[in-house]
């Protein structure tokens, strides 16, 4: 009975230190790939988020001209994109909902270039920027007001 008893503390022990290493990992970040020293993994979107501030600008209606309030957003991007060398991204242009599914795609089209052209005049190589376009498809926000389109007439700089 003894050694039965022995057997049991000893698997016990086992299982606490496999538990034990475990719990020091997820505590110190360890073997989390979204986690660097307490934050957002370098280069990855919530990186690009944290340091410029925003992931996308936003347009007026039926205009693709990146508004002057706009601008520093895609600085500071441009600026991260300096700083994480190695990173590409993709700019997606998209539309509000009213206009023609083509007039839109067009519209989203005409949007991510004009933020890509702002964040290569910023410095960043036109080779690490694709653009992409997804007119009306994909709403940040549901809603036919002007709360909803504003939210909606923007760019978004994804990290690919």
């Amino acid at each position: 009975m003894t050694k039965l008893k022995m057997l049991g503390v000893v698997g016990l022990v086992a299982l606490l230190g496999a538990c034990e290493s475990t719990t020091d990992a997820a505590n110190t970040g360890a073997g989390n790939a979204n986690l660097g020293a307490g934050g957002p993994r370098p280069g990855s979107q919530e990186d690009l988020i944290a340091s410029a501030g925003s992931d996308r600008v936003f347009f007026d209606f039926d205009s693709s001209s990146v508004r002057g309030d706009q601008r520093p957003t895609l600085e500071r991007q441009a600026g991260w994109l300096q700083r994480n060398a190695a990173v590409t991204v993709q700019v997606e242009g998209h539309a509000d909902e009213r206009g023609t599914r083509e007039y839109n795609l067009a519209l989203g089209q005409r949007r991510a270039n004009s933020a890509r052209d702002v964040l290569v005049a910023s410095g960043v190589a036109g080779a690490r920027i694709s653009t992409i376009s997804y007119g009306k498809d994909r709403p940040a926000a549901l809603g036919s007001n002007e709360e909803a389109w504003a939210q909606n007439r923007r760019a978004v700089t994804v990290v690919r």
